[in-house]
């Protein structure tokens, strides 16, 4: 019995790291979700500050207004593009936490499979030992019954 004694140690070390891996994927996953926020929130600022100058643009401005408006658009546009690049690493750090959390998932399976088999053929055995101190019992019984019959 020590054996299935070190497999749910064991299984409980697995359970552990993939309930672990899970937290990871979950953090992972709040991560993605802010990034695509900030993302998303700069490209709207964008369209919306666009849209505000584009109208004091037609009732004409200084060209000293227009080159700053230009100079913030495009450092706007620098930081949706780093923010993007952001959404990007956040996406294959989620994609790689699932696949830790799935190779997780796999080895908790694998290790239950594993005491299952073991739980099984301990159960087999203790059968076929019963049944085994049954039929000698059942000899033992015939037997004596023969002897008794033979002596009578």
């Amino acid at each position: 019995m020590d054996r299935m004694k070190i497999l749910h140690t064991l299984l409980e070390r697995e359970e552990r790291r993939r309930d672990e891996a899970l937290t990871e994927l979950r953090a992972a996953e709040r991560q993605a979700d802010a990034a695509h926020e900030q993302a998303d929130s700069l490209v709207t600022y964008r369209g919306e500050y666009r849209m505000r100058w584009a109208a004091q643009f037609a009732k004409s401005a200084p060209i000293e207004i227009v080159r700053c408006y230009h100079g913030f658009v495009e450092r706007l546009d620098q930081a949706i593009a780093a923010q993007q690049g952001s959404v990007l690493q956040m996406e294959q750090r989620v994609k790689l936490a699932r696949e830790r959390l799935h190779y997780r998932e796999v080895k908790v399976a694998t290790v239950r499979r594993l005491i299952e088999r073991r739980q099984a053929a301990a159960l087999l055995q203790l059968q076929r030992r019963e049944q085994k101190q049954g039929d000698e019992a059942a000899q033992r019984r015939a037997w004596l019954d023969r002897q008794a019959l033979a002596a009578a």
